[in-house]
């Protein structure tokens, strides 16, 4: 299995919208919204021009998706990472993350957040790639987790 990445660039735009309905489907159902669900193309263009994406390829297909914003100098924010459902749990999300830290050569923080009952992700982060939790917040009426990674 080889794992590859490539700048998203708005040709990608309907294939991650796919990616991302597929990834984030079970989070709609389960909260009932869900802000990763339901991108169109259009939305998914846009979302390309504002936030940096990276593709991530498994065996040269278009299987997921990482994206990251500075916030200050040194400090970024993953503000999405998804992996199309038959692809998790192969190790691509860890190895994104660690991707992420590399183009992000001069970070000493990096943070996100992803809603605290998600037990597989609060999982994923804290003992996978060795986040921690520092807050919770509410968005509507799931209750998110703060994640930080500290250099």
């Amino acid at each position: 299995m080889t794992i590859e990445y490539r700048k998203a660039a708005a040709q990608d735009a309907q294939v991650l919208a796919d990616i991302y309905n597929a990834a984030y489907y079970g989070d709609y159902v389960r909260y009932g919204a869900c802000p990763g669900y339901g991108h169109t193309k259009e939305t998914m263009e846009k979302s390309i021009r504002e936030t940096p994406k990276y593709v991530i390829l498994c065996d040269s297909k278009p299987v997921g998706c990482i994206s990251c914003k500075q916030i200050e100098k040194g400090f970024y924010e993953i503000a999405n990472l998804c992996i199309a459902p038959e692809y998790q749990g192969k190790g691509l999300g860890t190895q994104a993350v660690k991707f992420i830290k590399t183009k992000c050569e001069d970070w000493n923080k990096i943070t996100l957040v992803t809603p605290l009952s998600k037990t597989e992700n609060v999982k994923f982060y804290t003992e996978k790639c060795g986040f921690r939790i520092v807050s919770t917040e509410k968005d509507g009426n799931v209750e998110l987790a703060r994640f930080l990674l500290e250099r």
